[in-house]
């Protein structure tokens, strides 16, 4: 049976919403029937739980907290193997850490209520399409809700310190710098600031400034008059326009040229824009998440970057760590980009033990986004139903190999972190004793040979870094 939406021709999908308040399932089930869908509702986790025995539906949309069984409960029922029904939470809180801990257990995404009939709609679509490819599909994946957020996926002290920061600046209006190598989750991080402050029902814009040929840079940012220059035939509102009310994020902003840098402070300071080839100005209500790879203040000190810029950005810094920096979230984070994997290529590959004791031993150069990328084409090329050790790149099986070759390259000069490298293993080793366990602590301990006492105190001295 199909229905005709907007001249396409769409799949009729069955959902179900999840909700302890009469009036938000209403709400939800009136957003998803004008999409064409049919709508179940259930009252509680409970009655979500038995319903979702029966079979058939294509997507939960699931409030956090409720009476009898909450959220989470729905989640790890809809991600049983005979389901495997995608789950977008819906939730009243504002506490980041619990909406992490959702996509961490394989929600598709999550919104926070109140949220608007558009971005509801977004994430709905996008995670149909995502089970049920189509030309809808193409069309929702750049909404800067559609895609899931789940790079922050993990439990480690550094990752958690982010969370924390990441929190208590959301809600402000305060300008952000996130730092860290490639592939560590910058611009995931500038979707939450967004997710988590009062702009979320407006717009999230990104630009790269890297990737914008140098003459081109100020009228992508700032827009252009007709006739501005050669081949602007049409007026540009701009990426600060596009955004205003709600948030900018300007990744890599080490590669604007310096010229450029003396016009953003301006509009950083003032609130205003003046696009190419016009004299008059704009006010604009725009926040700014800034992002680099590279050392700002090296930059600075080298003549590279303007200082009055970079203490203008630098109001929140945010440093990201390095996977390698947080072994103990590599197990998460494989199984939930398997999961995802799973669910796109409608198989249900499993990782062997010693294929994920290599992943956590290797550190991992190319951050979160080289794991995702490796997961993604380990579940494409698998023909067995599980990923061997034999399976990975060789440079990913040996857990010395990427120490190896930079000592055969290098100059005996340069030093091998011995130390970090150590803490990574330790860490791994006790992250697979806990999970043989159970999470018992006792058995975990005589699983790597050590005294109980001996395994409590390395765990609180994990624990304890968080706040540090």
């Amino acid at each position: 049976m199909h229905i005709a939406v907007c001249d396409t021709l769409v799949p009729v999908s069955r959902v179900l919403v999840v909700d302890d308040e009469p009036e938000v399932r209403q709400v939800v089930r009136r957003a998803i029937e004008r999409l064409g869908h049919k709508v179940t509702e259930a009252e509680d986790g409970q009655e979500a739980i038995k319903t979702l025995d029966g079979g058939g539906f294509d997507l939960v949309v699931s409030d956090l907290r409720m009476p009898r069984a909450d959220g989470f409960a729905v989640l790890r029922k809809a991600q049983e193997p005979t389901l495997r029904t995608p789950v977008i939470i819906l939730t009243a809180s504002t506490v980041m850490s619990e909406c992490v801990e959702a996509m961490r257990f394989g929600a598709f995404n999550f919104l926070v209520k109140p949220c608007n009939g558009e971005d509801l709609k977004s994430v709905v679509e996008a995670a149909l399409a995502q089970g049920r490819p189509s030309p809808r599909a193409s069309a929702t994946r750049n909404n800067d809700l559609a895609e899931p957020q789940a790079i922050l996926v993990g439990d480690s002290a550094a990752l958690r310190g982010v969370i924390e920061i990441v929190s208590q600046v959301a809600p402000t209006d305060a300008t952000v710098l996130l730092l860290g190598e490639s592939g560590t989750g910058k611009e995931v991080v500038s979707r939450l600031i967004h997710a988590f402050s009062p702009r979320l029902g407006n717009a999230f814009v990104a630009i790269n400034c890297g990737a914008i040929p140098e003459g081109l840079v100020e009228s992508e940012l700032f827009g252009h008059a007709r006739g501005a220059f050669t081949g602007a035939t049409d007026a540009r509102a701009g990426k600060f326009v596009e955004a205003d009310g709600g948030t900018l994020f300007l990744d890599e902003i080490s590669e604007l040229p310096l010229a450029l840098q003396v016009k953003l402070l301006r509009v950083l300071q003032d609130k205003t824009v003046t696009p190419v080839g016009e004299s008059k100005t704009r006010s604009v209500n725009t926040r700014v998440v800034a992002a680099s790879n590279q050392d700002l203040e090296g930059l600075v000190k080298e003549g590279k970057f303007r200082s009055d810029l970079f203490f203008r950005l630098n109001v929140v810094p945010i440093l990201l760590p390095a996977l390698r920096e947080r072994a103990e979230d590599v197990a998460p984070l494989a199984h939930h980009f398997l999961a995802s994997a799973n669910r796109r290529s409608h198989k249900n590959i499993t990782l062997s033990e010693a294929a994920l004791l290599a992943m956590q031993l290797y550190s991992w150069p190319g951050n979160v986004r080289e794991l995702e990328n490796l997961i993604e084409r380990l579940v494409i090329l698998n023909r067995t139903g599980v990923v061997g050790f034999e399976d990975l790149p060789a440079g990913v099986r040996s857990p010395s190999a990427d120490f190896a070759a930079a000592t055969a390259n290098s100059s005996s000069t340069e030093a091998i972190d011995l130390v970090a490298t150590l803490a990574r293993i330790e860490a791994a080793l006790i992250d697979r004793a806990m999970r043989t366990s159970g999470g018992n602590k006792t058995r975990a301990a005589e699983l790597l040979g050590l005294s109980r006492t001996t395994l409590l105190d390395k765990l609180k001295r994990a624990s304890g870094d968080a706040g540090n």
